[in-house]
């Protein structure tokens, strides 16, 4: 499936109740899919609670391209990364893989910012982000 470990990893239930009139996984929850694994990414930048830090990462920008349908039962995995770093934005992909169809269901990309939470601005990636972030991707700086 994934050529190398990604910064963080989502293992997530199909539950019935994902399913909608069409018989397969309503859009929406592949999208809610991506977002549990971005906060994942978001704690492990800040190191600890995203809510707690002055320089927090915000989501400015997705999308996603469904390759195909998911159904009940099955279990997705979500693999995010980040594929590209400004001085005050992260890219980062995330992949979508079905265990029983043993491939690749959707790829969504995104762009997240980091946000001064007390002055309500955008800001410079904070240091202890780069760091973490050199620590997994040195090819990137």
């Amino acid at each position: 499936m994934m050529e190398r470990k990604s910064i963080v990893t989502l293992d997530v239930m199909v539950h019935w109740g994902d399913m909608d009139a069409m018989r397969h996984v309503n859009n929406i929850i592949y999208l809610k899919w991506v977002e549990s694994t971005r906060l994942l990414l978001f704690e492990k930048l800040v190191q600890g609670s995203i809510g707690a830090a002055e320089i927090s990462p915000i989501l400015a920008w997705h999308d996603i391209k469904y390759i195909a349908p998911v159904v009940y039962p099955d279990t997705v995995t979500v693999h995010f990364d980040i594929i590209k770093i400004g001085s005050d934005r992260l890219h980062g992909q995330a992949k979508l893989y079905s265990k029983t169809q043993q491939s690749l269901v959707a790829i969504s990309n995104n762009t997240m910012k980091a946000y001064n939470t007390r002055l309500l601005k955008k800001a410079e990636l904070p240091s202890q982000w780069i760091e973490v972030l050199k620590g997994f991707y040195p090819e990137l700086f």
